[in-house]
């Protein structure tokens, strides 16, 4: 069984910084939903500030490792001739039947996935610093999770199209590396 590096580096950008970044909004979203429940002086926990910030990185880690690792393998430019299994967006762009994959789907993709990382940010950073704003005004409330239901659903429409994508125009190359010996 082998894998070749930049395939592992798309599978650490998508189902783990991204996969946990997706899971981990459902769960802050949770926790202030159970906050807006409680009394009107919720404090925060340790590990739920922990939580919020690990959040964040997490999610700044997908769009990053996205936006400057994967994202470059995915356009890189097929020189004349070349095998198109090598360069993602020729793959498929060079059939109309596959050119809306890229023309809609990444396109589409790589400007929505940097809403959520960015409103989670927003949404940590009000449940950090401005806990008595939370605390004191409903409105500032609904606001914080509207601001997190946002960042789920852009986060899973980014996670979505980035997986169908690979899976019609996987990102390859590199070192490759052998993750078990095949049985004789």
């Amino acid at each position: 069984m082998e894998i070749t590096q930049r395939e592992l580096i798309t599978a650490i950008h998508g189902m783990l910084f991204g996969g946990f970044f997706l899971m981990a909004i459902f769960g802050a979203i949770v926790m202030l939903l159970e906050g807006r429940r409680g009394t009107s002086e919720w404090p925060l926990s340790r590990w739920q500030m922990v939580y919020l910030i690990a959040m964040v990185a997490i999610g700044w880690a997908a769009v990053l490792s996205g936006t400057y690792l994967i994202y470059p393998w995915y356009r890189a430019v097929a020189p004349a001739g070349a095998d198109l299994a090598l360069y993602p967006k020729f793959l498929l762009t060079a059939h109309p039947s596959t050119a809306g994959w890229h023309n809609f789907g990444m396109e589409w993709k790589e400007h929505i996935a940097w809403i959520a990382p960015m409103t989670m940010t927003m949404v940590a950073w009000v449940m950090l610093r401005h806990r008595t704003v939370w605390n004191a005004d409903r409105a500032i409330r609904a606001a914080v999770l509207g601001f997190a239901a946002t960042a789920f659903l852009a986060a899973a429409i980014a996670g979505g199209w980035g997986a169908m994508i690979n899976k019609a125009a996987p990102v390859r190359g590199g070192n490759t590396i052998r993750l078990m010996r095949s049985a004789p």
